[in-house]
């Protein structure tokens, strides 16, 4: 763990340079191709950093805060655009904006469906503190494969959302601005659109967006017309989403990558797709929400049991992270009764 400490402070250190060299140095330089090829070295470093961790949590985060957010909005800081430009008048609100998934709120004084009730927060605290416990009683070894997956997955979802919960309310407070929520209550998604593009976490489809699926529309408009275009856009999307999906899994596990996780996200890519089609040209009448909305939610579970859990689980990657979590239990215990 000290060893681990160490990485984190000598990244944290190679962040810092890297990101005042894209705001000193990489700013003055005209956008377009010099300034992405200035910012090459960049681009490598934040490739190369999730190898410096052997955690698990250290690694993920790192490869999907750096090599993937920050990477993109880095692509388009070369041509001026969003979110990194106009470029920031404080150093700490571009570096804050580039290395961590956060995006300030458009409407503060709305009262958005994004404001969720206290409750709600309470109840996945109380879920999550009893997935530690069941994993602290190595109950969960003794759980049939169907229902650890249904766990291990809800514990994902929420150790994730707690995570960016935790670095939206903090970065909120030091920047002094409010935060978008990264989720939006994914299990309520009444169709896959509004799963994706809306509830699930929504930092990526807005770097996505203007970095693949734009360019990619306005690319294949001249060819197949306005109209398929916008599905070449999409499908361009879900693939390219895919592939950094295999790229953070191949941080985490340090192995070639199956391609599984690919094909998950091309096979919702093109569900997708055919969703929009039909709601487009009104082929049938919209199911009731309820019934959406359970469909949904079964197809993500079947898809993600199939598809996107299977390499975790045969690279014991589950177990890491359940260790880690236990060993941060047993530090802040330590801590509480040290003092």
């Amino acid at each position: 763990m000290e060893e681990e400490l160490r990485n984190l402070v000598k990244v944290c250190i190679s962040v810092l340079i890297s990101i005042s060299y894209c705001y000193y140095i990489s700013s003055k330089i005209p956008k377009g191709f010099v300034r992405l090829l200035s910012l090459l070295p960049i681009f490598i470093i934040f490739l190369l950093i999730p190898l410096f961790f052997s955690s698990l949590h250290f690694c993920a985060i790192s490869a999907f805060f750096l090599t993937w957010l920050a990477n993109f909005k880095l692509l388009l800081f070369a041509f001026d655009q969003e979110p990194l430009s106009p470029l920031p008048s404080i150093f700490s609100r571009f570096l804050c904006f580039t290395c961590f998934p956060i995006k300030t709120k458009q409407n503060p004084s709305s009262n958005r469906i994004y404001n969720k009730p206290k409750w709600v927060l309470a109840f996945k605290v109380i879920l999550f503190s009893s997935l530690l416990h069941l994993y602290g009683k190595n109950y969960h070894n003794t759980l049939p494969r169907l229902a650890f997956l249904s766990i291990f997955t809800i514990h994902v979802y929420i150790e994730l959302e707690f995570i960016l919960v935790l670095v939206g309310g903090l970065l909120s407070t030091l920047l002094g601005c409010e935060i978008e929520p990264v989720f939006n209550e994914p299990y309520l998604a009444t169709s896959f659109q509004d799963f994706w593009s809306r509830r699930w976490n929504r930092m990526v489809p807005s770097v996505l967006r203007p970095t693949i699926h734009i360019p990619v529309q306005r690319f294949t408009a001249q060819l197949i017309g306005q109209n398929a275009s916008f599905y070449a856009g999409m499908l361009a999307t879900f693939i390219v989403s895919g592939l950094m999906h295999e790229l953070v899994y191949f941080y985490i596990i340090r192995k070639s990558p199956t391609w599984e996780v690919t094909c998950f996200f091309v096979l919702h890519g093109v569900v997708t797709c055919l969703e929009i089609a039909v709601k487009r040209m009104r082929l049938c009448p919209s199911p009731h929400r309820v019934v959406s909305s359970l469909a949904v939610v079964a197809f993500m579970f079947v898809t993600s049991v199939w598809l996107f859990a299977p390499q975790l689980l045969r690279y014991n990657v589950h177990k890491r992270l359940i260790s880690e979590c236990l060993f941060v239990i047993d530090v802040v215990k330590a801590i509480c009764f040290a003092s």
